[in-house]
């Protein structure tokens, strides 16, 4: 993007004074005050800090209420307007990064279809922006959770206990920092400046990965803070791994504070079925001893093979690995609606389920997002999440983060160990390593393994196709498994064209209720010859989650036939179709099945990407 010439020094401050509100929330006023004062007392108060953008920008004037006016406040604030009416310019003209949202008016987040609400409002102040850690700063290498020893496990019980000793009215409490996930991703904030309003998600878009970086960040400061320790550092739910593949222990003690009883009893540890299945959708039937033994091996398998497709073939360029770009005044990306990238769809949002309380009335704890930071496994299930991200960039030499000022300038709010809320942009979350934050080195056995063609039945001597619907017949509701034969554009392509696109079928038009579990997968040339393909065949393709989570009041509408949202999954299969042996065929058949939840679906595409 172009540099911006300077403001002509007549119009300047009038320019600034207009254009900063987009960048910092509304000034309260006092009746605004009075009353969110009353239910929240804790209120500190500090000084704004600008975010300089060089060496040349004046330090701010405290006794000024504009503050200083840089190049990012003005690109900022001209994106909220363009954000206001986008319909009337180019989107790529100016920057348009989401903002964070204005604590001050947080409302009720919405727990499920029945429009039950939930009080996650946190305290508010002035806020200060976000600085690098000193690098005189030690190291905090978190740990595999499985790993732990007892010197660390009684650490960290004291550091959780002493989090949930706080007072509800300190931003730092267990209590207020559970309450973030909950504000932020079920409806409890608006997007700042956009009229009418709308929500602000940080699921199913590129924001996911820093959001939840950030998160972690701030908890782990807290713990170390409250138990005087600068190392400490959250362990990691090493699920990826065949030693990790179930809650881990320390999670699992009833006395402990790091225990929450409400997670789904079958899979806890000596349970009947306690390791994690990135192919589980609640439908499963109850199994014998011996058919479990059998299914927990396979799981094992299963598991190295869909994160092999989720990390590495399925996630070559940023978009199918990030998701899919948001920014502000935008209800879903672009015209590609909401788009989840390959780690939070399998194994996030999978492990979010597998792990909440189906007999709850919203999936309580980890199965609802308005009450997944309740559990302290969450924070685990999340440090092995942001690893993957530092993973992935290790897999290639394009795998690379964003460049575009709109992710980089994208910002929250988040209180740190001093009880002060700081602004964070994006931008500076991408080296966890200047962020004083490492992983304890484990092995990596899913770089390598690649998915097997399906087992056929014994009796089966010929292929037999599956029967084909066509695609004029889309918008369908999925009730049950289908197959369509979808056209593709380019076919034989050589290794450097498919080195710069990836080729990747796409789910159009996918409209659930998201106050629902939701799951189907996707299988590429699956033959009729039984059960469809599953995530250990090389046919798999991938899987839809929605983990439950709401935004808006208004379930009765939804009810009645509009969408909670659309969708959009989007799969990079080029490296499956050679696989399969298909790369000359003209047609690909895509087959979808159905595995909880109702799903409508607008049509199947094949496209070609080249981020």
């Amino acid at each position: 993007m172009s540099s911006l010439s300077p403001l002509p020094a007549a119009t300047g401050a009038a320019t600034a004074a207009f254009l900063r509100p987009s960048l910092l929330p509304p000034k309260k006023s006092a009746s605004q005050l009075s009353a969110y004062k009353s239910r929240k007392p804790y209120s500190p108060h500090f000084a704004r800090i600008s975010c300089k953008t060089s060496s040349s920008d004046k330090e701010p004037n405290n006794n000024d209420q504009t503050g200083p006016t840089t190049r990012r406040d003005i690109l900022i604030g001209m994106g909220s307007l363009y954000g206001a009416a986008s319909s009337l310019s180019d989107p790529t003209a100016l920057a348009n990064p989401l903002q964070p949202p204005d604590l001050s008016k947080c409302h009720p987040a919405i727990k499920g279809d029945a429009g039950d609400t939930a009080d996650c409002c946190p305290p508010f102040s002035d806020q200060i922006e976000f600085k690098l850690p000193s690098p005189k700063e030690p190291m905090r290498i978190r740990p595999a959770a499985h790993l732990v020893d007892k010197a660390y496990i009684d650490k960290y019980e004291k550091a959780i206990s002493l989090m949930k000793a706080l007072p509800d009215d300190d931003p730092r409490s267990f209590k207020n920092q559970a309450n973030v996930h909950c504000a932020y991703c079920n409806g409890a904030y608006d997007q700042v400046g956009i009229t009418p309003s709308v929500a602000l998600q940080i699921h199913f878009s590129w924001i996911f990965f820093p959001f939840h970086r950030y998160y972690l960040y701030f908890f782990e400061r807290i713990l170390g803070k409250l138990i005087d320790d600068p190392t400490f550092a959250l362990p990691f739910w090493n699920w990826d791994s065949p030693d990790g593949m179930q809650i881990p222990a320390i999670f699992a003690d009833p006395a402990s504070p790091l225990y929450d009883a409400i997670r789904a009893p079958d899979h806890l540890p000596g349970g009947s079925s306690p390791l994690v299945d990135l192919d589980w959708s609640r439908s499963a039937a109850s199994l014998t001893p011996e058919a479990q033994w059998q299914s927990n091996r396979d799981v094992m398998h299963t598991q190295m093979r869909v994160m092999h497709t989720q990390m590495v073939s399925g996630a070559k360029k940023r978009t199918l690995f990030f998701g899919m770009p948001l920014k502000a005044g935008e209800v879903q990306p672009g015209d590609h609606s909401l788009s989840q990238g390959s780690i939070e769809g399998t194994p996030h949002g999978t492990i979010h389920i597998w792990a909440g309380d189906d007999t709850q009335p919203h999936h309580e704890d980890m199965g609802n997002f308005y009450s997944a930071g309740r559990d302290p496994l969450f924070y685990s299930h999340h440090a092995n999440v942001d690893r993957m991200w530092d993973l992935w960039k290790t897999l290639g030499p394009r795998r690379t983060d964003f460049t575009d000022p709109d992710w980089l300038d994208a910002a929250f709010l988040f209180y740190d160990e001093h009880a002060r809320l700081v602004r964070c942009r994006i931008g500076d979350s991408l080296d966890n390593k200047k962020l004083k934050t490492d992983y304890e080195p484990v092995r990596i056995q899913w770089r390598h393994s690649k998915r097997v063609p399906k087992t056929k039945s014994a009796t089966t001597t010929t292929k037999k196709k599956r029967e084909l619907t066509d695609l004029s017949k889309f918008p369908l509701v999925l009730n049950k498994a289908i197959s369509v034969a979808v056209p593709r554009p380019r076919k034989n392509r050589s290794k450097a064209e498919k080195e710069e696109e990836e080729e990747v079928v796409v789910v159009k038009g996918i409209e659930i209720d998201r106050s629902q579990v939701i799951k189907f997968d996707v299988a590429l040339n699956d033959d009729d010859d039984g059960a469809p393909a599953g995530p250990r065949d090389t046919e798999f393709a991938g899987s839809f989650v929605n983990v439950p989570h709401r935004q808006k009041p208004g379930a009765s509408k939804e009810k009645q036939g509009a969408p909670s949202f659309k969708a959009v999954l989007r799969l990079g299969i080029t490296d499956l179709l050679e696989d399969l042996g298909a790369d000359d065929d003209d047609t690909v058949v895509v087959t979808l099945v159905p595995k909880v939840g109702e799903v409508k679906i607008g049509g199947l595409k094949i496209d070609y990407i080249t981020d």
